[in-house]
């Protein structure tokens, strides 16, 4: 197994079913990459939207008691909605684990386009998300 990157149109990424032998192979390869590590960007961007808005959703005058123990009569609206942005919040973490994991065991295959293809997408996922971060 190659340690050191190179450039080659063949490479086994992930599993034994993705191994690729040829040029349209790797560059359908690249493109998988690229688009998994725009969607990894976006999900980050999403989780900083959510964690935004759960925020703002928790009631203005916090103290530790009402954190702790909910007021009589259930929970309030506030505390529901900090619950559900929270539950959000917990799947955009998974997935984006998942999706981050993914792209570093393609990467770690050590062939230097799909690298390549992992930087050029994690920098146009980060380059078209931000902006909408602002109107989150």
């Amino acid at each position: 197994m190659q340690m050191s990157f190179y450039f080659s149109d063949t490479a086994v990424l992930l599993f034994d079913f993705w191994s690729v032998h040829t040029p349209t192979g790797m560059v359908l390869s690249v493109l998988v990459i690229l688009l998994l590590s725009m969607f990894y960007e976006a999900i980050k961007m999403g989780k900083a939207v959510l964690l935004r808005r759960a925020l703002l959703a928790l009631p203005r005058s916090l103290s530790q008691e009402s954190l702790v123990e909910p007021e009589e009569g259930g929970t309030g609206p506030a505390q529901g909605r900090w619950f559900r942005y929270h539950v959000g919040q917990t799947l955009f973490h998974v997935v984006q684990v998942v999706l981050g994991y993914t792209v570093m065991l393609a990467v770690m295959s050590y062939n230097a386009w799909i690298f390549l293809g992992a930087i050029a997408g994690s920098t146009l996922g980060y380059f078209m998300v931000y902006p909408l971060l602002g109107r989150g």
